[in-house]
């Protein structure tokens, strides 16, 4: 029979889970609120292409723009220590609220290229201090469990970045005004939402500003496999996300079926699906390590990037689980990268580790997002994703490597 202090202890713990798990319902429903500007322009893309009267190029900058802005924005907040010298629910706000104006600016006033293209960098700047500080808010109240949280973090944002898709299906076609709009309405209720959530226990104070914790994380060869692991993944994932909707447009029409609506509501599955993929595969990284769940992604994945060109033109009854298939891997491993650095990354730079990361990441993105249609134009769309199988390639070997290594001990409790 359990004595009284006993049972005190049993509520003070079930309230502390209740509690955690209270933070990442809210924080992952404003993560899914803000992300939905990362698209917002690309979603009506073929619009504003005809408005504007935009080449191909021109229209990648639509999203190339977001990713320059993204890696600015998160490469002066890791070399500044910003992450972890401003609370990172206020850091958070203030962005998405940044981002919400921005795209709100392009749907009521813009009508040109190049005022588009600027706004749409500061909006990846915003977002800057919007994914990283929010993984590093969950980290603070998830130890145990953490890949999951993280998990469904990311699951949150490939949600949310799938949500302009959805807009375009329910009245946004033809009507690019009504998606940029909506996005920034989302994105400003994010702002609000945020800043409900507290600071958890395993959150590190305010660190000082120390310019030599960028030189530490650079040189800790742990940190950078899993880095490296990462970023064979995003080779792969940005341009996929920002070319589906050519894709599906390009291979429906090759099979008679040339509809706007269906490509769009298919773009939206692919993305949306990987929520359910981060999420399951968070869970099982906390049970069978994170290196093991990431390797298996990237392998699906990668394959996919040669059967895309297989299934091209083909029915929907072929092409469809294909491409949730194809979804559910793609980001599924997503997460794991971020819980990794987490783990091995100095507890008080953290948030500073993390927006590294996804700094040289989506650097790297504004390449495979710009060779990707130039591909298209040698070859068509059948097998313009066939060579982003190199990232996928690149990165199971570093988390292979990383499952060999002695900081694999630091991994999902001790499970790599």
């Amino acid at each position: 029979m359990r004595t009284e202090s006993e049972a005190d202890e049993s509520v003070v713990d079930l309230a502390a889970v209740t509690g955690r798990y209270r933070v990442l319902v809210v924080l992952a429903v404003a993560e899914l609120l803000a992300m939905t500007l990362w698209f917002s322009a690309s979603a009506v893309g073929p619009e504003l292409a005809a408005a504007w009267n935009l080449s191909g190029a021109e229209t990648a900058w639509l999203t190339n723009a977001v990713q320059l802005g993204f890696v600015v924005g998160a490469l002066l907040s890791a070399t500044l220590t910003v992450s972890d010298t401003v609370p990172p629910r206020y850091l958070f706000a203030v962005s998405a609220a940044v981002g919400a104006g921005a795209t709100a600016l392009i749907g009521v006033a813009v009508t040109s290229f190049l005022p588009a293209v600027a706004l749409r960098f500061l909006t990846g700047v915003a977002l800057a201090g919007v994914y990283p500080p929010g993984m590093k808010i969950m980290a603070g109240w998830f130890r145990q469990g953490r890949g999951f949280a993280i998990g469904a973090l990311v699951g949150a944002l490939t949600v949310g970045s799938a949500m302009p898709h959805l807009l375009r299906v329910v009245g946004g076609v033809d009507r690019p005004r009504l998606v940029l709009l909506g996005a920034a309405g989302l994105a400003a209720v994010s702002a609000v939402l945020v800043l409900v959530v507290r600071p958890g226990p395993h959150q590190a104070p305010a660190a000082p500003f120390d310019p030599g914790a960028v030189r530490r994380m650079l040189g800790d060869r742990g940190t950078m496999l899993a880095n490296l692991g990462y970023f064979g993944h995003m080779w792969e994932l940005y341009a996929v996300w920002t070319w589906i909707p050519v894709y599906l447009a390009a291979s429906l029409a090759a099979g008679g079926d040339p509809a706007p609506a269906l490509a769009a509501l298919l773009a939206f599955g692919t993305i949306a699906v990987g929520g359910i993929g981060a999420l399951v595969a968070g869970a099982f990284a906390d049970r069978i390590g994170r290196t093991t769940v990431t390797s298996a992604s990237m392998a699906i994945s990668g394959v996919a990037c040669v059967v895309a060109g297989f299934v091209f033109g083909g029915p929907l009854l072929v092409l469809v689980p294909f491409l949730l298939v194809w979804g559910f891997a793609i980001v599924a491993d997503s997460a794991q990268f971020s819980a990794a650095v987490s783990e091995l990354a100095e507890d008080d730079y953290v948030g500073s580790a993390l927006t590294l990361q996804t700094a040289v990441g989506f650097l790297l993105t504004i390449g495979s997002i710009q060779v990707t249609p130039v591909v298209a134009d040698a070859v068509g769309w059948r097998w313009a994703f066939a060579p982003l199988v190199v990232g996928p390639l690149v990165g199971t070997a570093a988390m292979l490597l990383l499952r060999a290594s002695p900081a694999a001990d630091s991994l999902a409790g001790g499970r790599g």
